[in-house]
């Protein structure tokens, strides 16, 4: 009894051990105190036309001419991946960037990551439902709906923010009580308060390894540089007429407009 009592324990401890060992290997420590500075650019443009606020003229697939005025959108919950699946995501309070069209101290994300080789980087575009309803103690910098940086992007009416805002002139679009023919895109809604069927949070995931992986390192900035097509968000899965939808809000046609933004972000390279 006493011998076969022994041979359990061994054999349990062992199972034991190799239980442990799994879960060390599936969940990485990362140390903190070591990390890199990562920035991911976000380039605008239309087709293969670099996006120039209120001079560039531009035709959408609706054969609609039209011009922007007006662009910005956040990213947030950041994160990274190597080769081998070694996932790491940034502290999401670090983790929150408007990115303003015409303003270059908006126009990248700047997180810090451990040191490594990153195949693969994962964003939203747009703020979590979870951020959105916290206290506006935890909501500062581009999120402080009373703060000079959000700019616009909040409906204090809805207590929600605005993911995407593209405004412009079209002669496709009526004309406004300014008397121009403006067209406004105002995309928000993640699931809650007034229309809780309407989801337009938006995750994009972007393979880095054909146009040059993300190598963090202390001592130098690894820049993932993407280019941004405008042109998708009236021309991606569903085809955006201006003259039949040339103001959209929160309303349930949001959804095809945060559909094609999903796809507008392209990786053209990575400078290491």
């Amino acid at each position: 009894m006493n011998s076969a009592y022994k041979i359990i324990s061994l054999a349990a401890a062992a199972l034991f051990a190799l239980a442990s060992c799994k879960k060390e290997k599936n969940e990485p420590v990362f140390d903190d105190k070591n990390l890199a500075p990562l920035s991911i650019e976000f380039d605008n443009i239309v087709g293969g036309q670099n996006l120039y606020l209120n001079s560039g003229s531009y035709t959408n697939a609706a054969g609609e001419t039209f011009s922007v005025s007006l662009l910005q959108y956040f990213i947030s919950n950041i994160k990274v991946q190597k080769a081998d699946g070694t996932e790491y995501v940034v502290p999401q309070d670090s983790s929150y960037f408007l990115i303003k069209e015409g303003d270059e101290d908006f126009s990248e994300a700047l997180v810090n990551v451990p040191e490594g080789d990153y195949t693969r980087l994962t964003f939203t575009v747009g703020v979590d439902s979870l951020r959105s309803t916290m206290d506006v103690s935890k909501r500062t910098g581009v999120l402080d709906p009373s703060g000079g940086m959000a700019d616009g992007m909040y409906w204090g009416w809805n207590s929600g923010y605005i993911f995407f805002k593209m405004e412009g002139l079209s002669d496709a679009a009526p004309v406004d009580g300014s008397g121009q023919h403006k067209f406004r895109y105002h995309i928000g809604g993640f699931g809650g308060y007034n229309a809780p069927t309407i989801n337009n949070i938006k995750t994009v995931t972007l393979d880095l390894t054909e146009r040059g992986i993300a190598k963090a390192r202390k001592d130098r900035k690894a820049n993932i540089h993407l280019m941004v097509d405008i042109g998708k968000v009236l021309s991606g899965s569903t085809t955006v007429s201006i003259a039949a939808h040339p103001e959209v809000m929160f309303s349930d046609y949001s959804v095809n407009i945060a559909n094609n933004y999903a796809g507008m972000f392209r990786h053209d390279h990575t400078e290491n």
